[in-house]
């Protein structure tokens, strides 16, 4: 669907996120002029559990789309552009209408079910088939774990979609989610759904795909009826997407929010022999991508048990001593994906004292983070043969200047970041919304700057990452260290 949209339109983007729905309104030039955030809790009854009810996503982004006219004149929205966190699973009936909690990526209680899975066909052939390495935090093994089967099985984003459409599609990013989506074909690989006792899927349609605002939610928002919905893409190909680094072979989009991902653009769906990163669809390409578990979510856990909150946390770790710092392991989820794929990696601490603040330890954290983004963007460096390219930085994670510089020594790679703009993932539902309506490329490149890495602290990071590597090895047991 193709459209005039005029010079005076306004292009609406929504990312639904682990913590909460941003939204964001972009003028024709590309400039955001309006954005509106709500939050949503996470429930965390037992163990590896980590739900949210999507009534509430509904809410959250009712009232963001309704603060966001205040400043943004829903006469002149003329494309709706969507995103979200994946994998999240959602159960649906008959009527599109959700039938208990949501169960969200950051889950771990299915690992049995994906286990099985696994063993049903072999690690190396699910992930020959899907590009992905399916485990607990995929839609199929916690949809098997449901003790209902007669429901159907949707992503977050697909029944955002359906609220506001009427109808269920997922797409190709999306589906990859599930761990049954077929790279190949682009379709569902009906073997594997079998396999998991054939749960009823969405159609898969492509990301560009746009359906009409249904007119009672134009009415709740005071927009006009049948606007079209652009289906959009996973949080992580529209981050990249709105950062400017799909399309370019070997350019790294980093993605900082309550967990950090990892993608760098490639024209095939390039597997990795130790299936060390995950292949994505990204619209028109594919990205290979490696996604940590706990980041932002680690620094908030320590906020909120020492009675702070993240920003002031983050300031007194930038007062603290770097060269005492921490040997701090990060895999609070429990378990780690990125480079490592290990279940069972705990999160742990060394090199405490009497004189150890709260600080010290928020820098221990944002240490392990640096080392990790450092152990994947080696290996995507091997895969792409651009070991110095940039990496183009999103996300409240990336905010603070010792970080990027951190990150950009430990690395060896220049550190790009866009002060002004950290909701590139609901500003590129917005622009890929308006590419896809009225054939408008919005500019990906406002005004950035860039840490570039000192040589000299190359050997410093060298020897953080041994011990870094020692502590996480003493938690592996030896006959299976990688």
């Amino acid at each position: 669907m193709r459209v005039d949209a005029g010079t005076d339109a306004l292009t609406i983007g929504i990312d639904l996120g682990t913590s909460g729905v941003k939204a964001v309104a972009l003028d024709a030039a590309g400039r955001p002029v309006a954005r509106a955030r709500r939050t949503y809790p996470t429930v965390r009854e037992e163990p590896a559990a980590a739900e949210q009810e999507p009534a509430q996503w509904m809410s959250a982004i009712d009232e963001a789309l309704q603060e966001l006219a205040a400043s943004a004149a829903p006469a002149r929205w003329a494309a709706i552009g969507l995103s979200a966190m994946l994998p999240t699973l959602v159960a649906l009936d008959d009527d599109l209408l959700a039938v208990g909690p949501a169960v969200t990526w950051e889950d771990g209680r299915a690992e049995q079910e994906a286990g099985d899975l696994s063993a049903r066909f072999g690690e190396d052939e699910l992930y020959r088939r899907t590009g992905q390495r399916v485990d607990a935090h995929y839609l199929l093994p916690m949809w098997v774990r449901r003790e209902r089967r007669d429901l159907a099985v949707a992503g977050a984003k697909d029944w955002v979609h359906a609220q506001l459409t009427g109808a269920l599609l997922t797409d190709p990013s999306t589906a990859a989610g599930f761990g049954a989506f077929d790279l190949e074909a682009g379709a569902w690989d009906d073997a594997i759904l079998t396999a998991a006792g054939s749960p009823r899927v969405p159609r898969v349609a492509p990301s560009g795909t746009t359906t009409p605002l249904l007119p009672e939610v134009a009415e709740r928002w005071g927009c006009a009826a049948g606007i079209p919905v652009v289906l959009g893409a996973a949080d992580s190909v529209l981050g990249a997407y709105g950062l400017g680094a799909l399309g370019r072979t070997g350019a790294v989009a980093a993605i900082a929010g309550t967990s950090t991902v990892l993608l760098a653009a490639a024209s095939d769906p390039v597997r990795d022999p130790l299936g060390r990163w995950l292949v994505t669809p990204a619209l028109d390409g594919f990205g290979l991508e490696m996604d940590l578990m706990t980041t932002g979510s680690a620094l908030q856990w320590l906020a909120t048990l020492t009675g702070t909150d993240v920003t002031a946390l983050v300031a007194e770790a930038a007062a603290s001593d770097p060269e005492a710092c921490l040997v701090v392991l990060p895999y609070l989820g429990p378990g780690e994906q990125g480079a490592l794929w290990d279940p069972r990696l705990a999160g742990a601490m060394s090199g405490l004292t009497l004189q150890t603040t709260r600080g010290d330890l928020a820098r221990g954290i944002l240490a392990g983070i640096v080392l990790e983004m450092r152990r994947c963007l080696g290996v995507l460096a091997e895969a792409t043969g651009r070991p110095h390219a940039p990496v183009v930085l999103s996300g409240a994670g990336g905010r603070a200047d010792f970080f990027r510089q951190d990150l950009a020594d430990a690395t060896g790679r220049p550190i790009v970041f866009d002060d002004a703009e950290h909701d590139h993932s609901a500003v590129g539902a917005a622009r890929f919304a308006a590419q896809t309506v009225s054939g408008t490329v919005l500019d990906a490149t406002p005004g950035r700057r860039t840490s570039t890495p000192d040589p000299a602290r190359a050997d410093y990071w060298a020897a953080r990452f041994e011990r870094h590597e020692a502590a996480r090895l003493a938690q592996t047991p030896v006959k299976e260290r990688i």
